[in-house]
């Protein structure tokens, strides 16, 4: 396996040549996956792509076909889920209706096999931690949907797991209590040392939430890096589409002269950075923040297709060929702007993306 640095001290998480095939369709081959002690991670990628799958693998609640998984030292690949020490936030919660805060909280503990009078101090902490301390006897179907999530995150630290898993914890959430439970959240892990694993299909979530995000397709890591090394350098189209929005542009390299290439678009010459050969089809990316109107070493002259307006930025949408995208982001509100008319959209060859495609 390939080392993978991480931001931390030391790896806690070794997930080794894992594989999962369901019904004799592998989804799932040779997966290696490294999470160092105290970071925050998230699974990122369309659905199907096996995020879940993996996630479900470390709690225990499927099991690998081959590889291994080893937790602060532990092997726990065959291990029971019981006894993992793995706590799970799920999407729907899987809060007990019939309980109140308190007893749903309590569960995990009473589970163990503590004394029920036990459980009052540890579930007020927790109840604490979460800021629910006054609704400790309410019943669950009294509570508001961030609630109940701090609730199913309380019952989950109660019983100080050495992992914490999340599986699409905030999406059943509107966005404005979501972003404020990504910001609760991520401050409590932090100030507890919690090792945590996302699994979400938001890209602002993992970019919100996460020291380190893997983006995943098919069953594989495309890249796993700081959440601005995938914006800035992502490794693949993948990656490019998948983590923030991009201009796109295919051609053909016509040119080479050092590390600098000349790539033929329909909309004339490009310039990047890169080792590429005459012949070869590319596909070009520019994050649209990063284009102006006006000139720049790399220009485009088309018409606007529409312009959007959105506050606190200016969203320009370039007349593109199929295939193709052109986004051009200014701050604030711009006037002067409409659809049809023709506008120059320059960028640096510094900020520009080149992949090679097949033909």
């Amino acid at each position: 396996m390939t080392p993978i640095t991480t931001t931390a001290e030391r790896n806690y998480i070794d997930v080794w040549g894992v594989a999962k095939s369901f019904k004799g369709t592998q989804v799932m081959s040779n997966m290696n996956f490294r999470v160092g002690q105290g970071e925050l991670v998230s699974l990122l990628g369309p659905s199907g792509c096996g995020k879940s799958t993996l996630l479900r693998i470390i709690a225990g609640l499927l099991d690998a076909d081959e590889g291994a998984i080893v937790v602060d030292g532990r092997d726990i690949t065959r291990m029971a889920a019981h006894k993992r020490n793995i706590s799970v936030v799920f999407q729907n919660y899987a809060l007990f209706p019939h309980l109140t805060v308190a007893e749903n909280v309590a569960f995990g503990l009473r589970a163990r096999g503590m004394a029920k009078q036990d459980t009052a101090a540890p579930v007020a902490e927790a109840l604490e931690l979460v800021r629910m301390s006054e609704f400790a006897d309410r019943p669950i179907s009294a509570l508001s949907g961030g609630q109940q999530q701090r609730v199913a995150v309380a019952r989950a630290l109660v019983v100080g797991p050495d992992l914490l898993l999340l599986d699409e914890p905030f999406s059943a959430l509107d966005r404005k209590l979501r972003e404020t439970m990504q910001v609760e959240l991520k401050a409590l892990l932090r100030d507890r040392g919690i090792t945590a694993i996302f699994v979400t299909h938001d890209q602002e979530e993992a970019m919100g939430v996460s020291d380190r995000i893997a983006v995943m397709s098919a069953g594989k890591i495309e890249q796993f890096a700081a959440p601005s090394t995938l914006y800035a350098q992502p490794s693949s189209p993948f990656v490019m589409d998948f983590v923030g929005l991009s201009t796109r542009l295919s051609g053909t390299v016509t040119a080479v002269s050092g590390d600098m290439a000349t790539v033929n678009t329909v909309y004339g010459a490009i310039t990047a950075r890169a080792v590429a050969e005459v012949g070869a089809s590319v596909l070009l990316g520019v994050r649209p923040e990063l284009m102006s109107v006006g000139e720049g070493e790399n220009t485009l002259h088309v018409p606007l297709e529409d312009v959007m307006v959105l506050g606190s930025k200016t969203v320009l949408h370039g007349r593109a060929e199929q295939g193709d995208r052109i986004l051009c982001e200014l701050s604030g509100i711009r006037s002067g702007l409409s659809r049809g008319q023709a506008v120059t959209l320059g960028w640096s060859i510094a900020d520009t993306l080149i992949y090679e495609v097949a033909a």
